[in-house]
């Protein structure tokens, strides 16, 4: 699983020392980096698809409630 985005020749190095600080090869690291990112993104995705708000009620709905209230008030 290769990276989407190449890195440069300090940002390798970096992230080796992080590998190496962690116990992983350089590869392993960076595909549990990817994978945590898109676990991230797909979170973020859900909590914005259940943060939007209730569709309204159609046409047909909304007129078999007013069939079901009484007549006058």
């Amino acid at each position: 699983m290769q990276p989407t985005k190449t890195l440069t020749e300090g940002q390798r190095a970096y992230e080796a020392k992080r590998a190496a600080k962690a116990g992983m090869s350089l590869d392993k690291w960076l595909a549990l980096k990817q994978r945590e990112q898109e676990a991230e993104a797909k979170a973020k995705l859900k909590l914005a698809e259940a943060a939007k708000p209730p569709k309204p009620p159609g046409f047909f709905t909304r007129l078999l409630d007013r069939a079901h209230r009484p007549l006058g008030s």
